[in-house]
């Protein structure tokens, strides 16, 4: 088939986030499949970003569309959201003539791509998905405080119910949807549940070595004799990383043996940079992002991973983090601080699953993680890396997904 995938922030290793569209289009081409991405020349959750025209990477044809930068979620990011859906809108007409599309899939978080990748799933007899990561409008609106009657909340409401109406299939990374997008008017036969996963390839063999800064901090935090908590990946909000150094400062202030270090980078960064500094937290170590290709290094060097959420309504549908995956197929013991619909930590039993936005039990998670035998810890992390290799690889979630289609 010809698949045509719009996914405005989609990234590759190279370039950074979004990496779900590039794992599941390798393996579709790999299968035979011809796949064109469409996405912004700019995204914020990027690294590195590429420049506008055509591209090949690993056998996807990538288009990046020119938009305009931005900073935060302001009008400016709008702008550069309408950018890119009116480029795509405009480029309709040579996308069906030259690439001629059997699978059109609307993929951009936000679901307002919905329109314009109908418009190309009709113009050539394609058929249409709808790939859901977030649910909008309640993400904002749960999440960040948009009121309902918000012009872009009505918008994306909008949206999101042509979406479950016109599509021919969707696909949910999020395993607890069902009532609301049945409540939403969708026929709960077009729905597949399809969530995150990991790429093989990238845990196979020895890995890259870490860079020297961050190899020297963990050296250092190692040769004190501290055992080491990782963090790795995006640094806003809904990270609830406050929370893990308000845990710093109680273990701190009662002389636990722990290093957290926190690797990555995201809006939030500097405002964390300027806590750890104001709270005296000798005990955190803040380090700038690494390549993806060194993540496997990174966790390989750390004694228990963390990952926390925001104490919120919207989790009730479930989760699907990217960076829970990369720590459980890298057999580290985990620190989960959730309330939602499903939590793969407790339901793989590969480490301990706290209240969210609580310092007092993330900080004693931590403390019970570290006080177990090393053993003990090692069987945590390989009932998780199991976990993942079961049901969590990309060759598997892209087979999934093309079943669905099909």
């Amino acid at each position: 088939m010809n698949i045509l995938y719009l996914n405005h922030y989609a990234g590759n290793p190279a370039l950074g986030m979004e990496y779900r569209p590039y794992y599941l289009a390798r393996e579709w081409v790999g299968s035979g499949h011809a796949v064109m991405m469409l996405a912004a020349d700019f995204s914020h959750v990027r690294t590195r970003q590429p420049q506008p025209g055509d591209e090949v990477i690993d056998g996807i044809a990538y288009r990046w569309y020119p938009t305009p930068r931005y900073k935060g979620n302001g009008w400016r990011r709008f702008w550069n959201i309408a950018s890119f859906l009116r480029a795509v809108w405009a480029d309709t007409p040579r996308l069906a003539r030259e690439f001629k599309p059997d699978v059109v899939i609307a993929s951009s978080s936000y679901p307002l791509d919905i329109w314009v990748a109908r418009r190309l799933a009709r113009r050539v007899g394609a058929k249409l998905v709808f790939e859901v990561h977030d649910l909008w409008p309640l993400s904002p609106i749960e999440l960040a405080g948009m009121s309902p009657y918000h012009p872009f909340a009505v918008l994306c409401q909008w949206a999101e119910d042509a979406a479950y109406r016109d599509a021919d299939v969707v696909v949910s990374m999020l395993p607890q949807v069902h009532a609301h997008m049945a409540g939403r008017g969708l026929d709960l036969r077009k729905l597949h549940i399809i969530p995150n996963g990991i790429a093989l390839d990238e845990w196979q063999g020895e890995p890259p070595a870490l860079r020297e800064d961050v190899a020297a901090a963990l050296r250092a935090a190692r040769a004190s004799g501290r055992t080491l908590v990782g963090y790795a990946g995006s640094m806003g909000l809904p990270n609830a990383l406050d929370t893990l150094l308000d845990a710093a400062s109680l273990l701190q202030q009662d002389g636990s043996a722990l290093q957290i270090v926190l690797v990555g980078d995201g809006h939030e960064r500097s405002r964390l940079a300027a806590r750890i500094a104001t709270l005296g937290l000798a005990n955190v170590t803040l380090l700038p992002p690494i390549p993806k290709a060194q993540v496997p290094s990174l966790l390989a060097a750390i004694d228990i991973a963390y990952i926390g959420w925001q104490r919120v309504p919207i989790y009730r549908f479930g989760i699907a983090p990217n960076k829970l995956m990369d720590y459980m197929m890298a057999r580290v013991p985990v620190l989960h601080a959730v309330e939602a619909g499903n939590d793969p930590v407790a339901e793989s039993a590969c480490g301990l699953t706290v209240a969210p936005e609580d310092a007092a039990a993330s900080a004693d998670g931590l403390r019970r993680l570290a006080a177990l035998p090393a053993e003990e810890r090692r069987a945590m992390g390989e009932r998780g890396r199991a976990f993942v290799l079961a049901e969590h690889t990309y060759p598997v979630l892209a087979q999934r997904f093309i079943r669905a289609v099909q």
